[in-house]
């Protein structure tokens, strides 16, 4: 059977979006087991709440919970273990480095199935403050009257 090709994505994290300002974006590995793999084939991992560390010279990504397969029985691994990164030692100095700063974190933003292998994409984020939220609000807000607007005045 051929691996298939493109991007699928099979979760994403929109309240990261919503709750903080993502300053970069890396995608990366993950380290899963076969039964963890077929489980998000499905569809079935959450990312709400989840975010990364950086200990020991490793990545790894908590709170990243992924449905035992139904199926799997003996195989099947705890849903909330820690899911090991894979990265090149460089870009894991660098967010080791930029996570030691005041307010920065690594949150997952998705997860996605690429050419067969999955991998997630690992942001690097500042939390918003509740006025910062009210303004995007707003200013969403005003985009879809100006596009209403429009969308009205060429008809």
């Amino acid at each position: 059977m051929a691996k298939a090709k493109g991007i699928k994505t099979v979760a994403q994290n929109r309240r990261a979006r919503h709750d903080f300002f993502i300053e970069e974006s890396l995608e990366c590995g993950i380290e899963l087991h076969g039964t963890e793999v077929k489980s998000m084939r499905q569809g079935k991992v959450n990312l709400k709440e989840s975010y990364a560390i950086v200990r020991n010279g490793e990545v790894f990504v908590l709170s990243m919970h992924i449905s035992p397969y139904e199926q799997g029985n003996i195989f099947n691994v705890d849903p909330m273990r820690p899911k090991r990164l894979l990265l090149h030692k460089s870009e894991i100095r660098k967010l080791g480095s930029l996570t030691q700063k005041q307010g920065y974190t690594l949150i997952p933003l998705d997860v996605y199935l690429k050419d067969g292998r999955m991998k997630l994409n690992l942001g690097v984020c500042v939390g918003k403050h509740l006025h910062d939220k009210r303004d995007a609000m707003a200013a969403r807000d005003s985009q879809r009257e100006i596009a209403r607007a429009l969308r009205e005045h060429n008809k």
